[in-house]
């Protein structure tokens, strides 16, 4: 068996083409997920505090430096606390909506699993089967 026919084997199980399309569609989820976060839900609660960018944040530890014509020499160091908190909310909500889509998932195949028991039998149903039992003798 060559390399290839080995490679084709390995790809074309189900297993590794379904993985292949969670991470696809869970990458494009992610995308969505980060725009409703920054686009929708981040500057309302930057109104609610006082109209700050929270991108913008930062601490910055030194500053940076120019020379008289406005030439950056140095950049700034600063610790840009603004987009992890931008990148936590951003990993709650996909997690959250992650959830309810596995919530969800496994109710469905719960109630696939489940059918109904049958209802146990009545004295008389015991009797007719000895009966149609008996007669089949």
């Amino acid at each position: 068996m060559t390399f290839f026919q080995k490679f084709k084997e390995f790809a074309m199980r189900g297993n590794v083409v379904d993985m292949a399309v969670g991470i696809i569609i869970g990458g494009a989820f992610g995308k969505i997920v980060s725009s409703l976060v920054s686009d929708v839900i981040m500057p309302p609660i930057g109104v609610l505090v006082g109209g700050v960018d929270f991108k913008n944040l930062k601490l910055i530890i030194k500053e940076g430096s120019t020379d008289a014509a406005g030439k950056v020499l140095t950049e700034p160091v600063s610790v840009n606390y603004g987009n992890f908190l931008q990148s936590t909310v951003d990993f709650l909500i996909v997690a959250f909506a992650i959830f309810l889509v596995v919530q969800l998932m496994h109710k469905l195949t719960k109630k696939e699993e489940e059918k109904p028991a049958e209802p146990a039998a009545t004295n008389e149903e015991k009797l007719l089967t000895e009966i149609r039992d008996l007669l089949k003798k």
